[in-house]
């Protein structure tokens, strides 16, 4: 069973940005970012999250890509 996406017409007005924003910087809406578009503050804190772990400069940036792949690997993601 899978959780229905949100289409842009029925999503919130920051859920809406969030989408434009995917849609610009990866040519597509992302499809987790379609799930989480049911909470909007799920959405929030994921994309906070995200532009933290890709500001940090703590780790060089070929590793964290690098870890970013095991970890998906691990689970199964399909992207």
């Amino acid at each position: 069973m899978r959780i229905e996406e949100v289409s842009k017409t029925k999503a919130s007005l920051f859920v809406r940005l969030a989408y434009w924003f995917s849609q610009r910087r990866f040519g597509k809406v992302a499809d987790p970012l379609k799930v989480m578009g049911h909470h909007s503050w799920v959405s929030f804190g994921s994309g906070v999250f995200e532009l933290a772990s890709e500001r940090a400069r703590l780790v060089e940036s070929r590793l964290k890509d690098l870890a970013q792949i095991k970890a998906a690997t691990l689970v199964g993601c399909p992207f």
